[in-house]
């Protein structure tokens, strides 16, 4: 039996970091943090670059397939990631042209086999004013580019992600729910427990 992993996925600014550090803690997990702050090209592809888009979209694939390595994945324990591999395409669809997908796609179809799959993944959803609202807060000036058709596109993608996935899928309205109350942390908690047992 392998380590459980738990990936979170949602559009920009909806939770998962928030989340993903609360059941780190809690259940314990160990937690995998996107490499965002280390991508050399993530700044100037958000600020329009065109050069920028398809290296940055290439940095996130290769880290994550670093991250969740299936022909090294752990026997034992739980694992937390604050993203999910299957959310990569879909950033990459929106941020690149035709050609860049094509090139996009090829790397990708020769990483995939490669990567761990979750054994249960959470979708966050908000409202593309939620997203706003929180992206202005904190303060990411790459983020404040992000327009609400681009917002919508992760949303929709993720939705489209979670129907497809092969693994349990637990649903949460982020413009319903507050991820930092007790409760709701306590709820997602043993529901994990749960996944994990079975």
């Amino acid at each position: 039996m392998s380590a459980m992993l738990v990936s979170i996925i949602g559009p920009v600014a909806v939770g998962k970091t928030t989340l993903a550090e609360f059941l780190a803690r809690e259940l314990p997990a160990k937690l995998i943090r996107e490499a965002y702050a280390e991508n050399p090209f993530l700044a100037a592809s958000y600020d329009g670059d065109v050069g920028a888009s398809l290296p940055a979209q290439l940095f996130f694939l290769m880290s994550r397939a670093g991250q969740l390595p299936s022909l090294n994945w752990p026997d034992a324990g739980t694992f937390v990631s604050d993203y999910g591999f299957c959310q990569d395409a879909i950033f990459a669809r929106l941020n690149l042209t035709a050609k860049e997908f094509k090139i996009y796609e090829k790397v990708l179809a020769s990483v995939a086999p490669l990567i761990h799959q979750p054994q249960a993944l959470i979708q966050l959803d908000a409202s593309s004013e939620t997203l706003r609202s929180r992206i202005e807060q904190r303060g990411r000036g790459y983020e404040r580019v992000m327009q609400a058709e681009f917002l919508e596109g992760l949303r929709s993608g993720c939705e489209q992600a979670a129907r497809q996935a092969t693994c349990p899928v637990i649903q949460l309205d982020c413009d319903k729910i507050d991820l930092l109350d007790s409760s709701v942390r306590a709820a997602i908690v043993d529901e994990l427990f749960e996944r994990r047992k079975s």
